[in-house]
């Protein structure tokens, strides 16, 4: 066997998961056979066992699926993956049948099909480390936890005590667990493991799992308990409107959990297996694991940062520029514990902008999630102040002034000089280049774009940009720093907009078009959200500042004319011009943009679009609104690529859905034409370009990038 030990002594069998040559154990192929065959050794040894100990030999105790395996299923391997699932339980059902003591040593980490393995015991000991993580994170991956998970969680906590671990992947360390009942005992260290769970083996020869005992009844009710089928009327319409009918995992993960608790406990498996086969050969659970398991861990693993020998621990990081966009650093700063120096034109903003650190952890003291004193030593480590000579011995100094080139220059100037030795100078800019911004430094091979996104607290994504004279330390040192803010870096190359700001701005400016097209504001908002977008582009427009864009767009215009060129903005962009210049429709934060904001009330759409605006009788489509607003943006990534924006499929798509919002269940930018096959989507752009425009044009080399870049697997 090459994924598992089995051991026999004393009358105690182990099975030790050990998969060669993998730092975590899977339920490979392998991995099914040898399980298969260590039961067949169990059964043939029965009458010399009187316990089971499961344990692990790596690190963790059990990683779960095969995830690659699961990228090469096509739609034909349904019936495959059913028979094959359906072994893997059959084999659980074996070991916690027999009668005697099954004993799960819970080492480390489990996790989706690990966390379910360790359900076949019928008593688990875990090791006391707030680190370690137990649950079932399937519906992140698109999937359903389907090696019975969804079936015994529901009979050990009940259908609504469940949910959260199963609907919402809700993860728990190895107290909550115990405070659940779903381990039985804590030791302190992985040394205590087995002696623990021998002693329990002797204190308990006869063991079955709850759902076996004759009186054994789901906590809660059943689904025709009155007070539990109230709620599950409303659940699946709940549902709809969370996922609006884009993500099926957690759906089929609800049906399992219902259909199966109106069952015998077998039946209950095997309705969860046939859920299961149908979702894992699906588009969307491919999309989404490709970059919610391997592009996000691909990220995290260093896979864009560039080979530095050296690890960057920021100890002290300027901010020049305490607005929102600063204060918000200071605040991702402090909480990693870094002593940051937020620097402003005048120590009232200066102090306004660590105020907001203040705001942020207040709500996290009232709730009970943070102590007045770690609020106060947080607070501590942010120094507010109107000198630059604060700045002095910085190791990075991030301007986050006004976009205004001239401004940025200065502030580069002043603050530069106070580096510390090796120390580099950040800026975040959404738009302007890097290179160009870089002239204003005496290191331009020390200066980076390190493009935060706004509210910098809730957003993970940070994007790095690379000028053309910036050394490879720079970028590998804004790598590590991005991550020691437990962010989630990609590096980009230098343009106009550089990745995410282009593409982003191709999103928006479409929905802008089709209001000029005469398509009521409604359906363009809805076309959005129907997509899968976090919120329609007319509402996005309004929270970005329309004034913000035009500013943007006038300073696009200068640019190019200062290269000789002339400018031709789309018809999107001359819209938003519109409703700034001869409208004074600014944006939310003005006051009021596409929407109105009443005092108290809820925000609505600006009546005179409709008299604007709206043309009676014009056609539309839906399905031709939510793919141009799809595919605009995907076709912009692809372009991207080609022009060496971007580097690694990796970046574009968790760029896309944690910068901008691209829908999860696309899998990102990229994978959305991956997943949809390369031929079909360029058909679809094709005609989406004779109806709609150059927007859609995939050029040749465009083309080319697409199929070089194509995910093996």
């Amino acid at each position: 066997m090459k994924t598992l030990r089995y051991e026999l002594a004393d009358g105690i069998a182990t099975l030790t998961f050990d998969e060669q040559g993998s730092p975590v154990n899977t339920m490979c192929l392998q991995w099914q056979e040898d399980l298969g065959a260590a039961v067949q050794q169990v059964l043939q040894d029965k009458d010399a066992i009187r316990g089971i100990v499961l344990a692990s030999a790596k690190s963790t105790f059990f990683a779960g699926a095969d995830l690659k395996g699961t990228m090469r299923l096509q739609p034909a391997d349904a019936q495959q993956v059913f028979r094959e699932i359906e072994q893997v339980k059959k084999n659980f059902r074996t070991l916690e049948t027999l009668g005697m003591p099954v004993v799960a040593c819970l080492n480390g980490t489990a996790l989706g099909g690990g966390w379910e393995l360790a359900l076949v015991a019928h008593h688990r000991v875990a090791v006391d480390d707030a680190k370690i993580q137990f649950g079932l994170p399937e519906i992140t991956l698109g999937l359903i936890p389907g090696a019975s998970g969804i079936t015994k969680m529901t009979r050990l906590l009940g259908l609504l005590g469940a949910q959260p671990y199963i609907l919402e992947s809700k993860l728990f360390s190895p107290r909550e667990a115990l405070s659940l009942g779903l381990v039985q005992e804590l030791v302190p260290d992985a040394s205590a493991l087995r002696a623990a769970a021998l002693a329990w083996i002797d204190a308990n020869p006869q063991s079955q799992q709850p759902w076996d005992a004759k009186d054994y009844r789901i906590p809660g009710g059943t689904p025709s308990n009155p007070k539990i089928a109230g709620m599950l009327s409303v659940a699946p319409a709940v549902l709809k409107q969370k996922t609006r009918g884009l993500y099926p995992a957690p759906e089929y993960a609800l049906a399992a959990m219902v259909e199966g608790a109106q069952v015998d406990f077998d039946t209950a498996l095997r309705i969860e297996s046939r859920y299961l086969a149908k979702l894992i050969v699906s588009p969307v659970a491919k999309n989404m694991i490709n970059t919610f398991f391997f592009d996000l861990n691909a990220i995290k693993a260093g896979a864009s940062r560039p080979k530095w020998d050296g690890r960057f621990k920021p100890k002290k990081v300027g901010i020049l520029g305490a607005g929102m966009m600063g204060g918000g650093i200071a605040y991702a700063q402090a909480s990693r514990g870094i002593a940051t120096v937020l620097k402003d034109v005048s120590q009232a903003k200066a102090e306004a902008g660590k105020a907001y650190s203040a705001k942020l952890t207040q709500g996290r003291v009232d709730k009970g999630r943070m102590s007045a004193q770690d609020q106060q030593a947080l607070l501590a480590r942010i120094t507010p102040t109107e000198s630059t000579q604060d700045l002095r011995d910085c190791e990075l100094i991030v301007e986050a002034v006004f976009e205004n080139r001239e401004l940025k220059a200065r502030v580069t100037m002043e603050a530069e000089p106070l580096l510390a030795a090796g120390g580099f100078f950040a800026s975040n800019t959404s738009t302007l280049p890097i290179t160009g911004l870089a002239k204003a430094s005496a290191r331009p091979e020390k200066f980076v774009g390190i493009h935060f996104f706004s509210p910098v607290d809730k957003m993970k994504l940070v994007e790095i940009i690379r000028g053309q004279a910036t050394d490879d330390e720079t970028i590998a040192r804004a790598y590590d720093y991005v991550q020691a803010l437990d962010k989630i870096p990609i590096v980009v190359n230098d343009s106009r907009g550089f990745f995410t700001s282009r593409v982003f701005g191709t999103f928006v400016m479409e929905g802008a078009a089709m209001l000029g097209e005469g398509i009521p504001a409604p359906v363009v908002e809805q076309a959005g959200l129907q997509a899968g977008m976090p919120v329609g582009p007319l509402a996005v427009l309004d929270e970005t500042a329309l004034s913000l864009s035009v500013h943007v767009l006038d300073q696009t215009r200068a640019d190019v004319r200062a290269e000789g060129g002339t400018y031709i903005a789309s018809p999107g962009e001359l819209l938003v011009e519109r409703m700034v210049k001869e409208f004074d429709r600014n944006g939310r934060a003005a006051g009021g943009g596409f929407y109105e904001y009443p005092a108290g009330g809820k925000k609505f759409l600006w009546p005179e679009l409709k008299t604007l605006f709206e043309q009676p009788g014009t056609a539309w489509e839906l399905q031709d609104l939510k793919d141009r607003l799809l595919y605009r943006q995907a076709v912009e990534t692809a372009r991207c690529l080609a022009e060496g924006v971007l580097t690694s499929v990796h970046d574009a798509n968790v760029g896309s859905i944690f910068g901008i919002g691209f829908p999860g269940w696309t899998g990102g930018a990229l994978q959305f034409i991956y997943g949809t096959g390369i031929a079909a989507f360029l058909h679809r752009a094709e005609v989406l370009a004779a109806k709609y425009g150059p927007g859609f044009v995939v050029a040749p080399q465009v083309k080319d990038a697409i199929r070089k870049f194509e995910p093996r697997w």
